[in-house]
């Protein structure tokens, strides 16, 4: 059988992907501020009883008691275009272990919550996915697990990287891409707080550090 030049130009392109080749490497971050001085709170807002800084750390949850509902850690300011990078470290001794890095995201009322995309981050399949928090309450792109699974360290820090520019968001764990999720919507917000979550229903104990983020390339300033 002759295969057309189209036909195996199309299998050889799958088979790359397959092998994880070609995939979008982790973009670079020209002149990045910190957003975490690594001693207090400065610049982040969120409740005491349950935020703090410690071991150098944002930190949020307990290994001892039951988180009682979702909470968030939020940033003082507003961000649209950016690439962002931080490390983070999960740990949980039973229930529901799981947290995410809130983007282009606003506080709810009266509320504990936070609404808009979330970057995810917990087993068994959510690292690197996104989510969208108390909006529309639905995964808006599934991460590759596949690819991800091999370089992910459990209950150790592991190397987020997450890209939002124009409508399209992008998701790098430990230089392996999660998800690439473009917004359909024209009527979802393309700014807002960054936020850290702790997900109720476990004992969990969620830690950030190294918290760098930079203008996404050929887009607008920082709000």
């Amino acid at each position: 059988m002759k295969l057309s030049a189209q036909l195996v130009f199309t299998l050889q392109s799958l088979l790359l992907l397959a092998c994880g080749v070609g995939a979008e490497p982790t973009p670079k971050l020209i002149n990045p501020r910190p957003l975490f001085d690594g001693a207090t709170l400065a610049n982040w807002e969120g409740d005491p009883k349950l935020w703090r800084v410690q071991d150098g750390c944002l930190t949020g949850g307990s290994l001892t008691q039951t988180v009682a509902q979702n909470d968030f850690l939020a940033s003082r300011s507003d961000f649209t275009n950016f690439i962002i990078r931080f490390q983070i470290k999960l740990t949980g001794t039973n229930g529901f272990i799981n947290s995410g890095f809130q983007i282009r995201s606003q506080r709810v009322a009266n509320n504990s919550e936070m609404a808009g995309y979330q970057c995810d981050y917990g087993e068994p399949n959510w690292y690197g996915a996104i989510y969208d928090e108390s909006r529309r309450n639905k995964v808006m792109a599934a991460s590759d697990m596949k690819a991800l699974r091999p370089v992910l360290k459990l209950n150790d820090w592991n190397d987020y990287v997450i890209r939002a520019e124009g409508p399209r968001i992008t998701t790098w764990i430990n230089g392996v891409l999660g998800a690439d999720y473009t917004e359909a919507d024209p009527n979802i917000p393309d700014w807002g707080k960054f936020g850290i979550q702790v997900h109720a229903g476990g004992k969990a104990l969620v830690q950030v550090r190294n918290v760098l983020a930079a203008l996404a390339p050929g887009r607008a300033r920082f709000l």
